[in-house]
């Protein structure tokens, strides 16, 4: 589909079936793969914090009230990607396309304050480099178990019946259940047995601005002889992550990278901890990244045919938060 770093890849088989702990880094074009063992992780600028390793030091205290405003792009820029988006799923080149924008921010946080208050299931920070706070895993890898759990969903907290709405939105629904089809057939590359476990689970999310519902599902696997014990070998075959490209993948993502006109880097990319025995990783999003002395939040959400440019261009918006309370 596209040029890969096989080398990196092979590390990672390498090191996962000699049983040893690292943590990976993955751009969207699975281009720049980094590796780090566990005492390289420090030294590198990186502070971590997932469910299962945390290299966090005490949270320095803030003597400042927060401050944070961002500035989207009009509606009309927006349309443009948006229209050509549409275009082709019209044309039935894609029938999911994840549109997603570059907006620039500004706030008298640092990347790392960021970090220690954003509340999210994954946290990276990259000195000097970028900041996320994600509520997406991408694989749970548990013996000889693959697990995924695509999110694909949101909506306002504060509306009357909004886990209703979310769950009956047609739009919505739609686009659910294509990811978790698409998620299931990636999982069919690397494993047998493929289920839906659990569909429409909803979780709450909440955020300075705003509190959200999110939509989430599960699926599992049981990985093939030829892919146990090789992550690298599995990263390969999965990404780029479906729910933050759409389908059919390749095709999908010419129309992406055409509609989008900038780079993603390691915005949508995957990042994940081996302790030896498992794994667990997460989709890189709700993304900050510094370029130069601005600082941009990347966002966007998943366009289908019944998708309506002010709605995908409100929810765009929406997704520009930190989760801090």
């Amino acid at each position: 589909m596209f040029s890969m770093n096989h080398q990196k890849f092979m590390e990672m088989d390498e090191l996962s079936l000699r049983k040893v702990p690292y943590f990976f880094i993955i751009d969207f074009l699975a281009k720049n793969v980094e590796v780090y063992l566990e005492n390289e992780i420090e030294s590198s600028g990186l502070i971590i914090d997932f469910q299962g390793i945390s290299t966090t030091k005490p949270k320095p205290e803030l003597q400042k009230k927060i401050k944070w405003k961002s500035f989207p792009e009009n509606l009309e820029s927006f349309k443009n990607g948006f229209d050509f988006v549409q275009k082709n799923i019209q044309a039935g080149n894609s029938y999911l396309a994840n549109y997603t924008r570059k907006t620039k921010i500004e706030t008298n946080l640092t990347l790392e304050e960021i970090f220690y208050r954003a509340d999210a299931k994954y946290k990276v920070f990259y000195k000097d480099f970028f900041v996320f706070f994600s509520p997406e895993t991408f694989v749970k890898i548990m013996d000889t178990k693959i697990l995924t759990y695509p999110m694909k969903g949101t909506i306002d907290a504060s509306l009357e019946n909004a886990v209703e709405t979310l769950k009956n939105d047609k739009k919505e629904k739609a686009e659910h259940y294509t990811v978790v089809d698409l998620l299931r057939n990636d999982l069919s590359r690397v494993a047998d047995s493929v289920q839906v476990d659990a569909f429409q689970h909803i979780d709450f999310i909440k955020t300075e601005q705003k509190d959200l519902y999110a939509m989430s599902s599960q699926i599992s696997g049981i990985l093939k002889t030829e892919f146990k014990g090789k992550i690298g070998s599995i990263m390969q075959e999965l990404l780029p992550a479906g729910s933050i490209l759409g389908a059919p993948k390749s095709k999908t993502l010419e129309i992406v990278l055409a509609a989008e006109k900038y780079n993603r880097g390691y915005y949508t990319g995957v990042c994940g901890w081996f302790d030896g025995e498992n794994l667990d990783s997460c989709v890189m999003i709700r993304f900050i990244e510094k370029e130069g002395d601005h600082l941009y939040f990347k966002s966007g959400g998943g366009i289908t045919h019944m998708s309506k440019l002010e709605d995908e261009y409100q929810e765009m918006k929406n997704k520009i938060y930190v989760p801090i309370h």
